[in-house]
């Protein structure tokens, strides 16, 4: 690898795979390098560019595009396997003129996804139509990154919350990470910085005091949103979903314990999704340690989440959860004891420690939400259903905010036909606004320094 400055900002270098993909069939590059509407190389391009970024302090996937206007990325198929070349890519991802290691692993799973999924949605492997389909489709790409470990005890723990935290929320991010890693717990979250950085962060340090090695960073991102949370340098497992539906899956299936810290829009929808199964009878029994934590002054946060959720799904919702506040060390205590029983469920009825395969999951959580101005008035948000129906529709609620926030279609949408209308019954409509209003004050809509203008409008019947 021989890199080429260009410009003050940016390097060119040709690079090849340290780990991973090593051949690619002369179809798949042709794909991989059209630019036309068919072809896979924009988003290539796109995904590619939130790698280089690692750490990007922007969650405006326009502006990262804006930032690295000539950035451009080629497939090369050579006679000893496949090369990248990058042209004018950020210069922060280099040091003394060579390619980051880990970021060159992190190139390379995202071709590696992009082909994949693409050969096999093409080729009809998938039944998308059916929700057992669905979570083949999921199972199959998890199994093609190798991020499903067999012959291993669970230890896999999810960690959902907010790219745009505080400081001090931060910091209780890594103590939490730290306490897991002492107990040799491995780490998934959703990739980016904030609380899906700090748990990894600490956890490595915990991990290197007890000596453990082979140890799994997994971060499971969509190409919707990797341009807003580019991945973070410690993650070590990269996946790239389809999109935010099989992502959500994925962390459900692999996962032996989720721990959600504070966190805006994307980390409601991630509990709205995640109760909405668990609140399934078909899931009655089954047990999945969920925790609720942050540091002291973040008490507020999760008194304000605990109501929203007992007043729209009821009182039994909160049986599903805890709730700790300030203490890392319970936080590691609970899971543990939550693993436990996973791990103890799991044997009595045969269930893989390496995929949940008994976790019921409806189509309606699985089939993507796609936030158009009719599909967000169209929502259900009335409680004449049951409790799982309805949480599944204030999860793609949150989705369309998601996306008229971060996601480009969906910015575009909101400037082309202004803020989506939200509708259902007014006291869920009150709560709803009253909890949106208090993400924008602390600044987890976007990064401090920024003027949040909302996407939506809540409108009561």
């Amino acid at each position: 690898m021989e890199p080429v400055p260009t410009k003050s900002a940016t390097f060119s270098a040709r690079i090849s795979p340290v780990a991973g993909l090593d051949v690619l069939s002369r179809h798949e590059v042709a794909r991989l390098r059209d630019a036309g509407a068919g072809g896979l190389h924009e988003l290539l391009r796109r995904c590619a560019l939130a790698v280089l970024t690692q750490g990007s302090g922007s969650d405006d996937a326009r502006a990262l595009l804006d930032r690295y206007p000539d950035f451009d990325i080629q497939i090369l198929q050579q006679d000893r396997g496949v090369k990248l070349e990058l042209n004018n890519a950020p210069a922060e991802a280099f040091v003394d003129g060579h390619l980051i290691h880990g970021v060159n692993e992190l190139l390379f799973a995202v071709v590696r996804d992009i082909v994949y999924v693409s050969n096999q949605i093409e080729a009809g492997a998938f039944d998308l139509e059916s929700s057992p389909g669905i979570t083949h489709a999921v199972f199959e790409i998890l199994r093609n990154a190798r991020v499903l470990r067999p012959n291993t005890d669970p230890n896999l723990v999810v960690c959902w919350g907010g790219h745009s935290i505080g400081r001090n929320e931060y910091l209780y991010t890594k103590k939490v990470g730290y306490e897991l890693g002492l107990r040799a717990y491995d780490i998934c979250t959703g990739c980016g910085p904030g609380a899906m950085k700090g748990p990894m962060k600490g956890a490595t340090i915990a991990h290197a005091k007890q000596r453990r090695h082979s140890n799994r960073y997994i971060g499971i991102t969509e190409p919707g949103i990797i341009a807003a949370e580019s991945p973070n340098p410690i993650v070590n497992n990269l996946v790239i979903m389809p999109d935010i539906e099989k992502r959500l899956e994925a962390f459900v299936r692999i996962g032996h314990a989720i721990i959600v810290f504070p966190g805006g829009v994307g980390t409601a929808e991630e509990i709205l999704y995640l109760l909405g199964i668990l609140l399934n009878p078909e899931n009655a029994l089954l047990p999945f340690p969920l925790v609720f934590t942050g540091p002291a002054e973040s008490a507020a946060y999760f008194e304000q989440i605990d109501r929203f959720l007992r007043l729209s799904l009821g009182d039994d919702v909160a049986r599903h959860y805890s709730i700790v506040v300030d203490d890392p060390a319970e936080v590691a205590r609970q899971v543990r004891k939550g693993i436990e029983r996973v791990r103890l469920f799991r044997l009595d009825n045969q269930d893989a420690f390496f995929f949940n395969w008994a976790l019921h999951i409806e189509r309606e959580f699985q089939v993507p939400f796609q936030p158009t101005h009719a599909a967000m008035r169209a929502l259900n948000l009335h409680r004449d259903q049951p409790s799982h129906r309805l949480a599944a529709d204030l999860r793609r609620a949150f989705s369309g905010i998601v996306a008229g926030n971060v996601k480009e279609e969906g910015m575009r949408a909101i400037e082309q036909h202004g803020p989506f209308e939200i509708h259902g019954d007014r006291d869920i409509m009150q709560a709803l606004d009253a909890l949106l209003a208090s993400f924008v004050v602390q600044q987890r809509m976007k990064l401090p320094g920024s003027r949040y203008v909302p996407c939506y409008r809540v409108l009561t019947d």
